[in-house]
């Protein structure tokens, strides 16, 4: 039985099928809507890309959370989900 939590990018990489485009892009999923980035980005890229502070936010892919200290680290691949939620200061 297929992993329900496997995205369709995911399961067709698993074909055969790659799927960068040919303009260099993926396909991701950030916060619910599908986005094309930059193939080879890092997940501190993307919040860049998204306007946000990547020491400043917390990271979901794929369903298991990113240590903050790896964003710099961690290269984003085709299909990739992500839910980013950031700190807000308040009282």
């Amino acid at each position: 039985m297929a992993d329900p939590y496997m995205t369709l990018a995911r399961r067709l990489q698993r074909q055969g099928f790659d799927g960068m485009s040919e303009d260099g892009t993926i396909t991701i999923r950030v916060n619910g809507g599908h986005r094309r980035i930059r193939d080879g980005m890092t997940i501190a890229d993307l919040a860049l890309e998204l306007g946000l502070e990547p020491t400043k936010v917390a990271v979901e892919r794929n369903l298991e959370i990113v240590p903050r200290s790896t964003l710099r680290d961690v290269v984003i691949e085709d299909g990739d989900d992500f839910e980013i939620v950031t700190f807000v200061g308040g009282g």
